[in-house]
């Protein structure tokens, strides 16, 4: 039996700050604290978490403005691999996707290599035989230059039991005014059509199917709409309009008595609710009745319930776990898995690093081509 653990750390760079530079050892401490989260170094987790495998995903690692910022990313990886957290892993393998100026999209074919010792691809990246990168369609960015957002697909055996690793990267809301419009927001139908794509892309008959584990910044959000109809149900709307023109440049919605006190303002990039005990209180369960993003992929993606609660900044699920139905556990084996987040009091950048800790039951096959794993075994039934 081997212990797996799927841990993902989204890194923003704030919009305000011209490169990553100046925040670099803040993020880089940040990511460092979350992986010694992971890996059971701090004392409330050791005796729980010690993996045997542990596969990390980030998403932003050079910040927003990744071509200044790009030079550090080598430093963080370097710091990552000889920290503490690694000291009892002796083998390693990063993929390091520093290409920034590539506009295309591309595949390549997935092949087995053993891992040896600790390595970093990344001026190979495009000739790697061993993943599968692409980027979504141009045609989803018709007003605006080419997104970077995609995903990267790596193939792991572990034994005799074979998965695919999926770090997906999908699109923000650009304005939380447009959001509100209407249910679901436009920026919800872009990031389930993208989904979809990627899902339609590692599912096809190019490679052997095998057990996926699709992990990332999905950059969901609750349903904006129905969100604030909730909060605002008894408040009354006032629109502040830009100077000349019938653009909304914020919402604000006032209590009806209580001398019409503001109860949310809403912006672009504002989302100020006065109460934000509603999103911590019993973990924002309240609120899970509107993360409905991911219902349309019932079928398809299976998830843990989520126990912990949403950003408050804009009710949102960034980073989140996601398997195909198959891997679906057993009542009893459902009770050694733990889907949480972590660090609740430590500072850890724009997202709190989510993280899926599960054990791996390995068949009676000797060779990892024989999948004979039971998650394996599973989709060999249902192909």
């Amino acid at each position: 039996m081997q212990t797996v653990l799927l841990l993902i750390a989204a890194l923003y760079n704030s919009e305000k700050e011209p490169s990553l530079g100046s925040s670099w050892g803040f993020l880089t401490r940040g990511l460092i604290t979350a992986t010694l989260y992971a890996l059971g170094t701090c004392p409330n987790t050791v005796k729980t978490h010690s993996p045997h495998f542990v596969a990390l995903h980030c998403q932003e690692v050079g910040g927003k403005n990744y071509e200044a910022s790009m030079m550090h990313v080598d430093s963080f990886i370097k710091e990552l691999l000889s920290s503490d957290a690694m000291r009892d892993f002796s083998r390693a393998r990063v993929y390091l996707d520093k290409n920034y100026k590539s506009q295309e999209q591309f595949t390549v074919t997935k092949k087995f290599k053993k891992v040896v010792g600790k390595e970093i691809c990344s001026d190979t990246l495009m000739t790697s035989t061993t993943l599968e990168k692409e980027k979504f369609p141009q045609h989803y960015f018709p007003d605006c230059k080419w997104s970077r957002k995609g995903f990267i697909r790596t193939r792991w055996a572990l034994a005799d039991c074979v998965f695919d690793l999926v770090n997906i990267h999908l699109f923000h809301d650009a304005s939380n005014l447009v959001a509100w419009e209407k249910s679901p927001s436009v920026y919800s139908v872009t990031r389930q059509k993208a989904l979809g794509y990627a899902l339609d892309r590692i599912s096809d008959q190019r490679y052997e199917k095998v057990p996926y584990f699709i992990f990332g910044d999905f950059n969901f959000r609750l349903d904006s709409k129905r969100v604030i109809e909730s909060l605002c149900s008894t408040a009354t709307m006032q629109t502040v309009r830009v100077d000349g023109t019938n653009e909304a440049d914020k919402l604000i919605f006032r209590e009806s008595d209580n001398d019409h006190k503001v109860v949310l303002q809403l912006e672009k990039k504002l989302f100020n609710y006065i109460n934000q005990d509603v999103f911590r209180e019993n973990n924002g369960t309240r609120l899970l009745e509107f993360d409905k993003e991911l219902s349309v992929f019932k079928d398809r993606l299976h998830e843990l319930g989520i126990s912990f609660p949403p950003r408050a900044k804009c009710p949102q699920y960034h980073s989140e776990i996601r398997v195909n139905p198959l891997v679906t556990r057993s009542e009893s084996e459902e009770k050694s898995i733990t889907y949480d987040n972590m660090g609740p009091n430590v500072c850890m950048g724009d997202h709190k690093p989510v993280y899926l800790y599960f054990r791996l039951t390995f068949g009676a096959g000797k060779h990892a081509n024989k999948h004979k794993c039971e998650w394996c075994q599973r989709l060999e039934k249902i192909s």
